[in-house]
């Protein structure tokens, strides 16, 4: 690890606003921030422009970053103390730990912006809309809880699409060209360092809401599976 991220890494043990595999904090969110305001998650945040531009535009609710990269968590993190934005705050942790951080039904929304895409066949279960991940935010989010997918992948957003159907969970926006939308809201105005690198090429960004308001059965993973099989050229 280069001398760079290792200071970075010394430096977030010691910011007031960064937790690395915090205990004991599920309902605990509330003292943590001083209030009890809606507390919403980025997910693969990386250097935290959503959850920074989010904590900007409503400083009356809440926000978590959480990434397991520290030198990009440091960014955020740093920038949310500079500009003394309480309402902000970051979690090193691998995602799949979530449920051992957050109470059932504390969570408002969740903002998923520009994650991997695991493009490989083999690793769609790390696809962080995978039915895997949706039934460890299902218990967390409150009743009428948003899913916010942000992505430049196309990939992502049809496989996402395709999770929606086939779990029949309620869709509430669909953009699949964020740019052509003759009016957005401000959240999708925020731009992340990702975004900006537009690495799928796609040279569009895709954007889904949805609720987790159904049951998401693992017996149906295997249909998934089959639908996003590589054809058998034998």
């Amino acid at each position: 690890m280069g001398q760079k991220k290792l200071i970075r890494f010394e430096a977030i043990r010691h910011f007031s606003n960064v937790l690395e595999y915090p205990k004991d904090m599920p309902g605990k969110w509330g003292g943590f921030f001083g209030n009890h305001g809606p507390l919403t998650l980025e997910l693969a945040c990386g250097k935290g422009e959503y959850a920074l531009g989010l904590g900007r535009l409503y400083p009356r609710r809440n926000f978590i970053g959480i990434d397991i990269k520290g030198n990009r968590i440091w960014r955020g993190a740093k920038t949310a103390l500079d500009e003394g934005l309480g309402n902000v705050a970051f979690i090193r942790s691998h995602i799949d730990k979530i449920s051992d951080y957050f109470a059932p039904e504390e969570i408002a929304e969740i903002w998923i912006t520009f994650p991997d895409p695991q493009l490989r066949e083999s690793r769609a279960k790390k696809r962080l809309t995978h039915p895997r991940f949706l039934r460890l935010y299902q218990p967390l989010l409150k009743h009428g809880g948003k899913i916010h997918l942000k992505t430049d992948s196309p990939d992502l957003y049809h496989f996402t699409l395709a999770v929606i159907a086939l779990f029949d969970l309620t869709l509430l926006e669909n953009m699949d060209d964020v740019s052509a939308q003759k009016e957005i809201h401000a959240e999708l105005e925020i731009k992340t360092h990702y975004e900006n690198l537009d690495i799928a090429q796609s040279n569009r960004i895709h954007y889904l809401s949805f609720l987790l308001d159904k049951p998401i059965p693992k017996e149906k993973d295997g249909i998934l599976k089959q639908m996003f099989s590589e054809p058998d050229n034998d």
